[in-house]
């Protein structure tokens, strides 16, 4: 039995290490490890956007006159990085789905359709398990664009068109595990589908359709959705006596009221900083126009809410009026956007 240790001798052997035994900050081999990792990885990428060629555009041009989805496949590695590739172009309007080539010769080929086509991943290019999936494509003449590291492969000399990786080290110190090429097949996947979008011309409304839910949906709200409309709307023509604006001002929450003229545009706004400004013995025998300030700040209803944040926040102001054609329809309060998870 390993007697207690002596006075002193359990704080000493408590304490957490700071410094490796040469002197050197404890985690610097680690840090020095994943630096390395990364870096390598950011080096294979910048190599795989320099070669990028003709056969980016041909790989385009395949999937974006498919009239029915992209169906993405890979094994193992691969296959977590298709699923997500899958998800990605699904995400940004170009309709997708994962496949696994195993599952295929099982029965999942029924899956692929004559109007689909067929982005495969493998970094061998021999995968077994692809085998019966791409006899499919070429006996259906589907077409199938290859992600791959051999351009003599198997996969590569079957595929309509092979995206081939750069040649790199896997950042793995045993240069087996797949690394650096699954992550040239990530940033792949990423390059087709957004090159993609800005040939479709999909927009952040768009997005949103696919994207209601979670802080990128709120990020995407229009101020339509959550402005304050109608009765609601503080509004007083701006000839009204000032004892007469501030009760309206009071009643409207929002800390301030809009001014109209004859034809109904607005042409002031009256704020809680306004009043302070104007405030004097003779401030309720004035008029609103008197004491306003001329041409506020306004957005319109299709802006999105992200806009009317970022408007307050340069603006230091609490409230936008929205209006079309200069009439205000409508108001929105930064209580409104905090609400909504915009913020």
């Amino acid at each position: 039995m390993t007697p207690p240790p002596a006075a002193g001798a359990a704080g000493e052997a408590g304490d957490i290490k700071t410094e490796t035994a040469a002197g050197a900050p404890a985690g610097a081999a680690d840090l020095a490890a994943a630096r390395a990792v990364l870096a390598t990885e950011a080096a294979a990428l910048a190599a795989l956007a320099e070669r990028l060629d003709g056969r980016f555009v041909t790989a385009l041009d395949l999937i974006g006159s498919a009239s029915g989805r992209v169906v993405v496949t890979g094994m193992g590695k691969s296959g977590h990085v298709a699923r997500k590739i899958a998800a990605t172009f699904a995400s940004t309007g170009t309709p997708a789905l994962f496949v696994h080539p195993a599952e295929a010769s099982h029965g999942d080929l029924g899956m692929i359709t004559a109007s689909d086509a067929v982005l495969a991943l493998s970094n061998s290019g021999e995968t077994p398990e692809l085998a019966d999936l791409v006899d499919y494509t070429r006996r259906f003449a589907i077409p199938l664009v290859a992600i791959t590291g051999r351009a003599e492969s198997t996969l590569a000399r079957e595929a309509d068109v092979a995206l081939l990786l750069a040649e790199a080290p896997e950042a793995c110190p045993m240069g087996l595990a797949p690394t650096t090429s699954t992550t040239q097949m990530l940033a792949l996947g990423d390059a087709l589908a957004v090159a993609l979008l800005a040939r479709k011309g999909f927009t952040a409304a768009d997005f949103r359709l696919f994207h209601p839910g979670g802080r990128l949906g709120r990020k995407l709200l229009r101020v339509r959705d959550l402005m304050h409309t109608g009765a609601e709307v503080p509004l007083a023509p701006a000839g009204t006596p000032m004892d007469r604006a501030i009760i309206a001002m009071t009643a409207g929450r929002f800390g301030c009221l809009g001014l109209v003229d004859g034809a109904g545009l607005l042409v002031g706004i009256i704020t809680d900083g306004d009043l302070r400004r104007a405030m004097s013995p003779d401030l309720l025998s004035r008029t609103a126009a008197e004491v306003m300030t001329a041409s506020p700040r306004t957005i319109g209803a299709e802006a999105l809410a992200a806009e009317a944040l970022r408007e307050m926040n340069q603006r230091r102001i609490t409230a936008l009026f929205v209006t079309e054609a200069g009439r205000p329809v409508g108001i929105i309060h930064v209580h409104d956007l905090l609400r909504a998870g915009v913020a």
